[in-house]
């Protein structure tokens, strides 16, 4: 069995709410390095990445808020995930925003050099806008379009490789939240998205089977990146931007036991768990579930 590096990045600048940078802790206290040892792996926690106090930090432009502070925990979590991995460990990065998600990608990329890489993204948003686009300027919602080259070039080039990921390897699942113009952007990336309205005609296995063929396609192997949101609020109900129709309990749970099946995981990231909005950690307890399945456990 593998020997899994959680790191966790307690930041909530990109995102429009506060609370979400105790989210690491939250998973943390769900009892998660204790389940996965439970699994067989052998768990090695380096902590946090530094972060600053949001009250310490100067304002910044409205297009991208706070994208330099953010830039810079995204390059101390890069260093740290490409670390883990030339060491041999399974990075499992715990969010914070999901703006955290391009340092995640910009680690493992960076130790995979020339090989190539895909990407699962399952969220209830398409994170794909860019500071022009965005109608409110946080940056958890630009961390997609970095990763394939489009965002803000503090985040594309944060360890030289842009772009990180190819968007013909990107799988976007979930979505049914997404602003006009991110809506262009994505068609015109040529990123595979997945909306809700896709998994209820199709099944999730179907769509799962999809995105999983679209993240192996000429890859070394792939990355999950998993935002809480993108499960229905009934569930998780612990997101700063709950949007209801989302993914039920089997569903998400499905989608990481064929992510595992699949065999081809290199790094996962937990992103957007705020426990000032859950109840009793109901949506840190779910994240911890869903690792665990993606890690491969089973039912029987």
């Amino acid at each position: 069995m593998k020997t899994i590096a959680i790191i966790g990045v307690p930041q909530d600048y990109g995102a429009g709410r506060r609370g979400v940078d105790m989210g690491p802790s939250a998973l943390r206290v769900a009892n998660l390095n204790a389940a996965l040892a439970g699994l067989g792996y052998t768990v090695e926690d380096h902590g946090n990445v530094f972060v600053d106090q949001p009250e310490s930090i100067p304002e910044s432009e409205a297009s991208a808020r706070h994208l330099p502070q953010i830039a810079q925990n995204c390059l101390r979590l890069a260093k740290m995930v490409e670390k883990a991995a030339a060491a041999g460990r399974f990075p499992l990065v715990l969010g914070g925003d999901h703006s955290i998600a391009a340092g995640t990608v910009a680690g493992i990329t960076k130790h995979y050099k020339k090989q190539n890489l895909g990407l699962v993204w399952v969220d209830a948003h398409g994170d794909f806008n860019t500071p022009a686009s965005s109608p409110s300027g946080n940056v958890h919602g630009m961390p997609l379009s970095s990763i394939v080259g489009q965002g803000p070039r503090e985040l594309t080039h944060l360890r030289g490789r842009s772009p990180m990921v190819a968007a013909k390897n990107v799988a976007l699942v979930g979505i049914r939240d997404v602003d006009r113009h991110e809506a262009d952007n994505i068609r015109a990336a040529g990123i595979h998205a997945y909306t809700m309205r896709e998994i209820d005609e199709r099944g999730m296995r179907a769509v799962m089977q999809d995105a999983i063929r679209v993240a192996s396609d000429g890859t070394a192997g792939m990355h999950l990146s998993l935002d809480m949101d993108a499960l229905d609020p009934v569930e998780a109900p612990g997101v700063g931007t709950p949007v209801r129709g989302g993914l039920n309990y089997r569903e998400a749970h499905l989608a990481m036991e064929l992510l595992h099946d699949a065999g081809k995981l290199v790094s996962m990231e937990v992103v957007e768990v705020n426990p000032v909005l859950d109840i009793a950690n109901k949506t840190a307890a779910l994240a911890v579930e869903l690792i665990l399945s993606a890690m491969g456990k089973r039912i029987l």
